[in-house]
């Protein structure tokens, strides 16, 4: 898994709907869904971070130095 778009596509090529993921700046839904998993830059610019976001809260499951790897990570964590 090269990048976030490829990693979008992925998703929607595997029928996984859209209001279950987020991913930061390639498939934002609005409104924004209750609860998601997500792929967003790390808060702290230090990389990516992938997680679920529940009941008003990012809960981080995953930090990663590049897209790519965080994109890797990420399609294990969505499907």
């Amino acid at each position: 898994m090269s990048g976030r778009r490829e990693l979008a596509r992925a998703l929607r090529e595997a029928g996984v709907p859209g209001g279950h993921y987020w991913i930061e700046g390639v498939h934002e839904p609005a409104p924004t869904p209750p609860d998601f998993v997500y792929l967003r830059s790390a808060p702290d610019g230090s990389g990516w971070e992938t997680g679920v976001y529940e009941r008003g809260a990012y809960h981080p499951v995953g930090r990663y130095a590049d897209e790519s790897a965080a994109c890797a990570g990420f399609r294990t964590l969505a499907l």
